[in-house]
C-alpha cells in the first residue's frame, strides 16, 4: 500500500496506464486475427481492410511503446506476407 501521497497518485496512473494498454492490446490482438481468418479463407477484399486497419493500429501501439516498435514491424510484416501468399493462392 502506498503511504506517501505521491506513491497514491502514481498508483492511480498505474493502474489507469494498465487498462489502457490493455485495452490496446486486446484490440490490436483482434485486429491481426481478423487479417488472419480472411487470409485463410481467401477473402482478399477483407483481409486487404482489416490489414490496413491492423497496420494503422499495431505503428499506433509501437510509436506508444505499448507494444516494442520492432515487435510491432515484425507483425505487420508476418500479416503482409501471410496476406500476399493468399491473394498469389487466389
Amino acid at each position: 500500500m502506498p503511504n506517501t501521497l505521491s506513491a497514491k497518485k502514481r498508483l492511480r496512473q498505474n493502474i489507469t496506464r494498465r487498462a489502457r494498454n490493455r485495452s490496446t492490446k486486446a484490440k490490436v490482438r483482434g485486429l491481426c486475427r481478423k487479417v488472419r481468418e480472411a487470409a485463410e479463407r481467401g477473402d482478399l477484399e477483407a483481409a486487404d481492410a482489416a490489414f490496413r486497419e491492423a497496420c494503422k493500429q499495431l505503428d499506433r501501439a509501437g510509436h506508444k511503446r505499448i507494444l516494442h516498435p520492432n515487435a510491432a514491424a515484425r507483425t505487420k510484416s508476418r500479416l503482409s506476407a501471410r496476406v500476399k501468399a493468399a491473394r498469389q493462392s487466389a
